[in-house]
């Protein structure tokens, strides 16, 4: 079971970051979700930034990037398990 938590709005693939718009909670050690037209992969989030910041949690309204293992594509959605 998984919860939309964000849509990606950028990515940058020379160093596997997505920039995430949240909608929902997102806190280290979550496993997530990213589903798109071209995208559909689990794991878990180890690494989260906010202006070049290491971060531990986020709330919704916040744009944050996210170490990411596999390519991404803006406008791919983001789901949080809600299973752990």
């Amino acid at each position: 079971m998984e919860q939309l938590v964000g849509k990606i709005t950028h990515y940058f693939p020379k160093v596997g970051v997505a920039v995430v718009k949240l909608s929902g909670n997102l806190r280290q050690g979550d496993e997530i979700l990213v589903k798109g037209t071209h995208s559909a992969f689990r794991q878990m989030v180890t690494s989260m930034q906010v202006e070049h910041a290491n971060i531990s949690q986020a709330a919704p309204g916040q744009e944050i990037g996210v170490k990411v293992t596999q390519p991404v594509h803006v406008g791919d959605q983001v789901y949080r398990s809600l299973t752990k």
